[in-house]
This record gives structure tokens, C-alpha cells and sequence, in this order.
């Protein structure tokens, strides 16, 4: 008799054990209640109690004590990350916990194409509404082209601060590279002549010759006639919207190389790598002018009559097709 109530003992002790290891086991391991994917966000400073209980109010779990009680006891160690994480439907909250503890930050992404200038980079930043806090409307060609990640409630300021860290990496890496035919002196003329350049045209492939034409007239001591230059101090990088009057042209202001020699005092756009690298290694031409070919191009002159050729087709060509 004895012995049968040991073994009754020992299986109803048994069977309390399997079903509180079930009871344990199975919220943690079973789905929670992400019905669909979900975002979330982790605060800055958040705990895993504050956490789990922003799980429950949510809806996304049924008990945040439940929830911090096995993540106490099966959870591990590992400190939660902050940012927002992508939650998969049927998530279990075991999965929740490693998700928040390894698992990738949501990152968004924001782009700044090359040439577009500072008020609009601004203007671009002020808009995204999921960065946080005010900029001020950034250095002329402080900024890298490109397209760079970012958290939900990332401070504007900090993905601007790459941005123009960007800018200067790559310029100082492009510097090292500078062949002996650049006219730049420094980084600083490298990035205003990249500037135009990258104003100048939009085809890769052109860059380093218009670089070419460009060094070829500053050597000469030439006007560049930028027509951009012209542009710059009226709308600092905005479409014009009508044609340039003859008296902007003439306006002797540092910055209109359509009357005055040399390079203009700043930057007048952002400029890529690419323009960047083609006035540091320019195309060896012995080109001193260009005008647009209707192709997105141009075509290129060694002489004043044989430009004023060229620009008569572009001319004759633009009347034709009504542009």
C-alpha cells in the first residue's frame, strides 16, 4: 500500500510539474497576439519593463508581468536595443524579447541626388517627418550626394552631420588622388570647380572633359561663363524659372563668372564624387568651349568660330523643336 502511494505521489507530482512547465513554457515559446506585422519602438532609455508594459498597451502581448516574469526566467541577459523593430505576425513573445535584444533596427533612408544645392537639401531634411528637431540650412557643398539610412526619431542633426562627414571623406580621399593637371589648388578650389561641373552637365561621361574646358580657360585666365554662377546669388541653387536678363549677366558680383575671372568664392551646389574626381584628373582637351548638342551632351570647340558654329545648330536646333 505504501509503495502505490509513492508511485501516486510521485506521478501526481509529476503531472504538476509538466503542467507547470506547460503553463511556463507554452506563452513563451506559443504566438503572442501580432495578428499582422508590426512596427515598434523601443524609447531611448527604455527598460524592459517599460518595454513590455508599451507591449500590453499596445495589444501586441496579454500580460506584461507575464511577459517579464519568463524573459526573467528564459529570456537570458542581454540588454534591449532602442529604435524601431519590424515584429512578424505570430511572433511569440520569446521572439519579441531576441528581437528587441539582437534582432536589426528598422533604418528609412533619404536621399540627396548630386547637385542638389543646400536650401533644398534643407528643405529635404525639414520635410522627412520621421527625423526629429530643427537644422539650419547647411555650408554650400558641405554635403556628399548620396542615399543614407536613418532611425525613426532620429535627430535631423545627426544624419546631416554624416552627410557633410561624408563630404569631407570623400574629398580627402579624391585630394590624394589629384593628377598633375589639376588647376585646384586646394581642396577647398577642388570642390567649388567640382561645383560647376557638376552643374554643367548631368552625363558621367562628359565630366572630366567639361573639367578639361574649364581648367583650359582659368589657365588662359578666361571668363568661365557658367551660366549657374550667374544664377546662384538670385535663387542660392532654385530653378531660375526665365531667362537670365542682360543686367544679372553683367552684375560684377564675385560670384557671376559670366563677368568676372577665376573661380567664384564658394561652392555653388553639392557636388558628387564623380565631378569631384574629374577636377582633380580632367580630361587632357585642348578644348576652350562647349554648348549643348540636344542629345543631354554637348559639343565641344577648340576655337571662338568654330563654337559660334556649334551654337548657331544648337540654336537652329532649339527653334525646330520648339524648346
Amino acid at each position: 500500500m505504501t509503495l502505490k502511494r509513492a508511485l501516486l505521489g510521485a506521478a501526481a507530482i509529476a503531472i504538476v510539474a509538466v503542467i507547470g512547465l506547460a503553463w511556463l513554457l507554452l506563452p513563451w515559446y506559443g504566438s503572442a497576439q501580432i495578428e499582422q506585422d508590426v512596427t515598434f519602438i523601443v524609447p531611448d532609455g527604455a527598460t524592459l519593463t517599460s518595454a513590455a508594459a508599451k507591449l500590453e498597451d499596445e495589444g501586441l502581448i496579454a500580460s506584461a508581468d507575464a511577459f517579464l516574469l519568463r524573459a526573467k526566467l528564459l529570456g537570458g541577459t542581454g540588454h534591449i536595443q532602442a529604435g524601431e523593430f519590424e515584429l512578424p505576425a505570430g511572433a511569440s513573445p520569446a521572439r519579441i524579447l531576441d528581437i528587441f535584444q539582437s534582432g536589426e533596427v528598422v533604418r528609412r533612408f533619404v536621399t540627396i541626388p548630386e547637385g542638389l544645392p543646400a536650401v533644398l537639401v534643407h528643405e529635404r531634411l525639414m520635410a522627412e517627418p520621421l527625423l526629429t528637431g530643427g537644422i539650419a540650412v547647411p555650408a554650400e557643398g558641405s554635403i556628399l550626394p548620396d542615399t543614407y539610412s536613418f532611425e525613426r526619431g532620429e535627430s535631423r542633426q545627426a544624419v546631416l552631420a554624416r552627410m557633410q562627414a561624408a563630404m569631407d571623406e570623400a574629398l580627402t580621399q579624391e585630394w590624394a588622388k589629384r593628377g598633375p593637371d589639376t588647376i585646384a589648388r586646394s581642396q577647398r578650389e577642388a570642390l567649388i570647380l567640382a561645383s560647376l561641373v557638376e552643374k554643367e552637365t548631368g552625363k558621367a561621361s562628359e565630366r572630366p572633359l567639361i573639367a578639361g574646358v574649364m581648367t583650359n580657360r582659368l589657365r588662359q585666365g578666361m571668363r568661365l561663363d557658367v551660366d549657374a554662377t550667374t544664377i546662384y546669388p538670385i535663387t542660392q541653387g532654385r530653378p531660375l524659372g526665365r531667362m537670365i536678363r542682360l543686367s544679372e549677366v553683367r552684375d560684377p558680383n564675385p560670384y557671376n563668372t559670366r563677368a568676372v575671372a577665376g573661380l567664384p568664392p564658394g561652392p555653388i551646389t553639392n557636388p558628387g564624387r564623380d565631378s569631384i574626381a574629374a577636377v582633380l584628373n580632367p580630361a587632357d582637351t585642348d578644348a576652350l568651349f562647349y554648348v549643348a548638342d540636344g542629345t543631354g551632351g554637348h559639343v565641344f570647340a577648340r576655337t571662338l568660330a568654330e563654337h559660334n558654329a556649334n551654337v548657331r545648330r544648337w540654336r537652329e536646333f532649339r527653334e525646330r523643336e520648339g524648346i
